[in-house]
């Protein structure tokens, strides 16, 4: 009885503290549930070092580093750490002192599902080459779907932007690489544990920038010669007004140049990840709520979102392969009109 009494004067005496300590448990384990989504979406959405399906890490990659001067090249994390020289920060090979390398050539889980996404499409048009050389009827299955989708970017994207068929026939193999392997990165980001490459800025920037250089340089160069592009090329900077407004005219101009590729890029790079981040929002739910309740209206919610991403997959590619071959068009002008289908 004695120890009875002990222990409700102990309660009574410090109902705060026992209130204080169920909160601060009720704190933890709700952070360790953030903790553990956070890491999900992180883990399935970023970028890192080594090979990952789902969140999994199945192997390491190499690190390759130019750094003062020097080649550096180490097979897995274990090799970097014990080098001295360099260690991981936030996913990144930094230097023991802080500083960053001065050039990482390192691949990461996205590079590996680009390459993933080039081997596809190199596969499938090869099995369709085989099959237009083994039968004289008309395709079927792959070779079918890929003459079909070659069609029409062919006769809906290029030509009636270039209407010139020397250029067509010439640089018709550069928008077809484009429109599969955007849309190659991006389905093959929707398969079960795969990573979409078209959500990283540093993809979508790339493809942009070997737009920017096909479209106002390579192609204007074909079609109008070195020097003549070159004319051509101050002469847009105008935009058609007289010359005493090129002070005005030309730094707009200019803007308009490099804002194009920069809104390419964000645009496949948003819509891309926007995606994905309305599927894991969507997840979130049931950790906020911390209840199996919420999973079918979740679970419909993202099955009707999947199927619209997988809409967005190819939309995203077609409207990048549109867009480029518009400015394009735009840039050659009348140039574009030597040879009509």
């Amino acid at each position: 009885m004695k120890q009875d009494s002990t222990l409700q004067h102990s309660s009574a005496q410090h109902p705060q503290q026992h209130g204080q300590s169920h909160d601060a448990k009720h704190g933890e384990h709700a952070q360790a549930e953030a903790f553990t989504f956070n890491a999900m979406f992180n883990e399935n959405l970023g970028d890192h070092g080594g090979f990952y399906l789902f969140s999994y890490h199945l192997a390491d990659l190499p690190y390759i580093f130019v750094d003062n001067g020097s080649f550096e090249f180490y097979p897995n994390v274990s090799a970097l750490e014990a080098s001295g020289k360099y260690e991981l920060h936030a996913g990144h090979a930094v230097k023991t002192d802080g500083s960053h390398v001065q050039l990482d050539l390192s691949p990461t889980n996205f590079v590996i599902f680009q390459w993933i996404s080039m081997i596809v499409v190199i596969a499938l048009f090869i099995i369709g080459n085989r099959s237009y050389k083994k039968s004289t009827r008309a395709p079927k299955g792959i070779g079918n779907a890929l003459e079909m989708l070659t069609m029409m970017i062919r006769d809906t994207v290029v030509r009636p932007n270039i209407p010139n068929d020397k250029l067509v026939s010439a640089y018709l193999p550069y928008f077809l690489s484009v429109f599969f392997f955007i849309y190659a990165m991006n389905l093959v980001g929707l398969l079960p544990g795969g990573h979409t490459a078209t959500s990283a800025i540093g993809t979508t920037a790339g493809l942009a920038i070997t737009a920017f250089l096909m479209v106002n340089i390579v192609i204007p160069a074909k079609a109008m010669g070195p020097v003549g592009a070159v004319k051509s090329f101050l002469h847009h900077l105008l935009g058609g007004a007289p010359w005493w407004l090129a002070p005005i005219m030309v730094p707009i101009e200019v803007v308009g140049i490099f804002t194009k590729p920069f809104a390419l890029a964000i645009r496949l790079f948003a819509n891309m990840s926007s995606g994905h981040i309305i599927l894991f929002t969507l997840i979130g739910f049931i950790f906020f709520f911390n209840t199996a309740a919420v999973s079918p209206v979740v679970s419909l919610f993202s099955i009707f979102i999947y199927f619209l991403e997988i809409l967005v997959t190819f939309l995203q590619a077609y409207i990048f392969t549109m867009l480029t071959a518009v400015f394009a068009g735009l840039v050659l002008g009348d140039h574009a009109d030597g040879e009509h289908h």
